[in-house]
């Protein structure tokens, strides 16, 4: 039984910033290669306008293509009333919600401000309560702003207060331009643990300043157990200035297995999907493990 549960965000996150478009062939064989691994919850794709992610244009083909493969849970993040109607008519078995601790970045982002996004997504989960699909109520730039600079733990918390009580199924942290250290990731996710209660906490961790497996660590010691990654460490945010690649899949559980923590996931295949995730993407891929000789990688 795994001890940790990994949701990885490859197809999504790691390649919406890619100024070079994916195929949908190419992306529906990265979500093979990862299930093959033994990765349950895969991100998929989003429901953005296709003029402000591009990437993300083939979102109903692309469902549709993966819905033949097996063993596998599909999520796909959804940013407005509008994505949510496009996102419903697919087999789903989350939607990821995003709002951000800060006006600007939510601005930025999405458009509106804070409590308008929030009002949508409490309409999200009354539509979503017959429905057999979950919701994730994600917090953007959680530690740190590119617009704002260093976040009040206190709007954090405040939202995961009131996603907690709008029936949220999970919700996420990211620390979205990779700007945490050890020691916040420590004193913001006990507190957010404390806040949501009963409510499953994930973190999304970026890996801008190298950080992010040592962020990652703090986070599994003050209890966290969901995280979301992304196989080679490739990803970035259009609305984040600097922002760099999400913390690598292999790098993580690589540190997880050498620690004796279970997370289900076959290292070997989990390799080759880095190895493919890297060479379809035009972006620099931040993990490390994969370089490191595959006899000496610890795997065996």
């Amino acid at each position: 039984m795994a001890d940790v549960k990994i949701i990885e965000v490859s197809p999504r996150d790691g390649l919406q910033n890619d100024p070079n478009f994916v195929v949908t062939s190419k992306k529906k064989k990265l979500v093979n290669l990862l299930i093959k691994a033994g990765l349950k919850q895969i991100e998929v794709t989003s429901f953005v306008h296709p003029k402000k992610v591009p990437q993300m244009a083939d979102a109903p083909e692309l469902l549709n293509e993966v819905m033949s493969f097996d063993n596998f849970e599909a999520i796909a993040l959804i940013p407005n009333l509008k994505g949510y109607d496009r996102a419903k008519e697919h087999t789903l078995s989350e939607i990821n919600w995003v709002s951000s601790a800060t006006e600007t970045f939510n601005k930025k982002n999405i458009g509106i401000s804070i409590d308008d996004n929030f009002k949508q997504f409490e309409s999200i989960v009354i539509k979503t309560e017959n429905l057999d699909i979950k919701t994730c109520f994600s917090i953007a730039v959680s530690f740190g702003c590119p617009y704002e600079g260093k976040v009040n733990e206190e709007n954090v918390l405040k939202l995961v207060k009131r996603a907690r009580k709008a029936g949220a199924d999970r919700i996420g942290i990211a620390d979205t331009i990779g700007i945490a250290t050890p020691d916040q990731v420590e004193s913001l996710m006990k507190k957010v643990l404390e806040a949501a209660e009963n409510t499953p906490v994930a973190i999304h961790l970026h890996d801008t300043r190298g950080l992010g497996l040592a962020n990652a660590y703090s986070a599994y010691q003050s209890g966290i157990r969901i995280f979301e990654t992304s196989v080679s460490g490739i990803g970035g945010c259009p609305f984040a200035p600097g922002a760099a690649g999400n913390l690598a899949t292999e790098d993580l559980v690589y540190l997880f297995h050498r620690m004796g923590i279970g997370t289900g996931i076959d290292f070997d295949q989990l390799l080759d999907a880095a190895d493919y995730a890297a060479s379809i993407s035009s972006m620099n891929p931040l993990g490390r493990i994969r370089h490191v000789a595959r006899n000496e990688s610890g795997r065996k």
